[in-house]
C-alpha cells in the first residue's frame, strides 16, 4: 500500500489550514540550522576548551552533515508505523539533548556523540517537513507554506555565526550551545501545541525510496540540486577570502557584507513562495540565474565594494529561492510518497552541501581563490538549463495529451 497523504477534512480553505503549525515548522528548522551553524563560530574557543585540535573540532560539523544525509532516508523507513507528531517530537528532543550534550562536552567523543544525536534531528526533521505542510494547508498554498517554514532557514543563516560569536566572546562558548538549547525547547513546546495528531498513513520502505528516486520528474530535480547546491556551497565556504583578497574588505566590512547577503534571503523567500505558487521550477530557475548572475559580477567587478556588495544581496535573494522551489517540486511530484521524497531531497543536499565545499577547496589549492565562484557560475547555469528545459517538456507535454503519453 503506499502512502497517501490527506488533508484534514475541514482544511479546503487557506482560512481553514493550520497556519500555527506552520509557524512551528517554521521555528523548529531555524533551531535546527542554528544548532548546526553554530560550531564555525566558536570554533577557537571550543577546541582550546576542550584540549583538541581545530580540526578535529571541525569535525562536529562533518559528522552532522553525513549523519543528517543517512537518516534523511532511513528516519521516515524507521518510524513508517507511528504518528507523524510523535516523531517530529522525537527528533526535537533529540536537538534538546544534542544542545545539552554539546554545552556540557568533555571532550571529543562527547562532543561528536552530541552532534551526531543532532544529524539525526537535522535529517529526519527536514525529510518531514514538506509532507507534514501538506498535511496542514492545501496544495494550492504550499508554496507560500514553505516560503515561511524556510524564513527560519534564513534568520538561522543571518544569526547563527554573528550572534554565536558575539555570545562566545562575551560569555564563552558553552552560553551560545544554551542559547540554542533554550530555542529547541521553545520549539518542541510549539510542535507538541499547534499540531495535531498526524497517524501514519501507509507504509515506507526502502524499495519505496527507489521507485521515488526513479520516477522522472525527482530524478530532475535531485540531479538540479546536485549541480546548483554544489555551487553554492563551493562557492559560499570560501566567500570571505575572497571578499579580503579580491575585494579588499576588513572584518566588520564582510560582518556586514555577510548580513546584506542574509537579509536578502528574507525577499527570496518571499519570492521563492510566490514563484513556486505558479509552479515550483520556475523559484529554481530564477534562483539559479541570480545566483550565476552575481557570481559573474563577482568574477569581473569583484574589486568594486558596491558591485560585490551588490552582489552578494544577489546571490543571497537567489539562493534563498532554491530550497523553497526545491521543496514543493518534489511534494508535488510525490504525494503519494511524500516523506521519501523529502529524504531524497535532503540526503542530496546533504551530498551537495559537503561536495561543493570539498570541491572548492581542490579549486581553490590548485589554481586562484576565485576558481570556487566560477565553478558556481557554470554549474548554476547547467542546473537551471537542465530545470528550463524540464519546464519547457512539461508545457509541451500539457499543450499535448500525446506529447504528455509520450514523455
Amino acid at each position: 500500500m503506499t502512502e497517501q497523504i490527506a488533508l484534514p477534512m475541514d482544511q479546503d480553505s487557506p482560512s481553514t489550514a493550520l497556519w500555527s503549525g506552520i509557524a512551528a515548522l517554521s521555528l523548529s528548522v531555524f533551531a535546527l540550522v542554528m544548532a548546526e551553524f553554530l560550531p564555525p563560530s566558536v570554533l577557537t574557543p571550543m577546541a582550546a576548551d576542550l584540549g583538541i585540535s581545530l580540526g578535529a573540532a571541525g569535525q562536529a560539523v562533518t559528522a552532522t552533515a553525513v549523519i543528517a544525509a543517512v537518516a534523511a532516508l532511513l528516519v521516515p523507513v524507521a518510524t513508517r508505523r507511528w504518528d507523524r507528531k510523535r516523531v517530529l517530537i522525537g527528533l526535537m528532543i533529540a536537538l534538546s539533548l544534542s544542545n545539552l550534550l554539546t554545552a556540557t562536552a568533555t571532550g571529543l567523543v562527547t562532543l561528536l556523540t552530541a552532534r551526531l544525536l543532532l544529524g539525526v534531528a537535522l535529517g529526519g526533521f527536514w525529510s518531514m517537513v514538506a509532507a507534514t505542510a501538506m498535511r496542514l494547508v492545501p496544495m494550492s498554498v504550499l508554496g507560500r507554506a514553505m516560503a515561511i517554514v524556510f524564513t527560519g532557514v534564513t534568520m538561522a543563516t543571518v544569526l547563527a555565526a554573528p550572534v554565536g560569536a558575539y555570545i562566545g566572546d562575551l560569555l564563552g562558548w558553552r552560553t551560545a550551545f544554551w542559547l540554542a538549547g533554550g530555542v529547541g525547547l521553545a520549539a518542541l513546546f510549539g510542535v507538541l501545541v499547534t499540531l495535531p495528531r498526524l497517524p501514519a498513513r501507509g507504509s515506507a520502505d526502502l524499495a519505496g525510496l527507489v521507485e521515488v528516486a526513479r520516477r522522472p520528474q525527482v530524478l530532475w530535480a535531485l540531479i538540479a540540486v546536485l549541480l546548483i547546491i554544489s555551487g553554492h556551497f563551493a562557492a559560499f565556504t570560501y566567500v570571505r577570502p575572497v571578499l579580503e583578497q579580491v575585494t579588499g574588505l576588513g572584518i566588520s566590512a564582510i560582518t556586514l557584507a555577510l548580513f546584506v547577503f542574509g537579509g536578502a534571503g528574507f525577499l527570496g523567500n518571499l519570492a521563492g513562495g510566490l514563484l513556486s505558487g505558479r509552479d515550483p521550477k520556475l523559484s529554481v530557475i530564477v534562483g539559479a540565474m541570480a545566483m550565476a548572475t552575481a557570481l559573474a559580477a563577482v568574477l569581473i567587478l569583484g574589486a568594486s565594494v558596491l558591485v560585490t556588495t551588490a552582489a552578494l544581496g544577489l546571490w543571497g535573494m537567489g539562493f534563498a529561492m532554491l530550497p523553497v522551489g526545491f521543496q514543493a517540486w518534489v511534494a508535488t511530484e510525490t504525494t503519494d510518497r511524500a516523506e521519501l521524497g523529502g529524504g531524497l531531497l535532503t540526503a542530496t543536499f546533504q551530498v551537495a552541501i559537503a561536495g561543493g565545499a570539498i570541491f572548492g577547496g581542490l579549486l581553490v589549492d590548485r589554481f586562484t581563490i576565485l576558481a570556487a565562484p566560477a565553478y558556481c557560475v557554470t554549474v548554476a547555469i547547467a542546473g537551471l538549463a537542465l530545470v528550463a528545459l524540464r519546464l519547457n517538456i512539461a508545457r509541451r507535454s500539457q499543450a499535448s495529451p500525446v506529447a504528455c503519453r509520450a514523455t
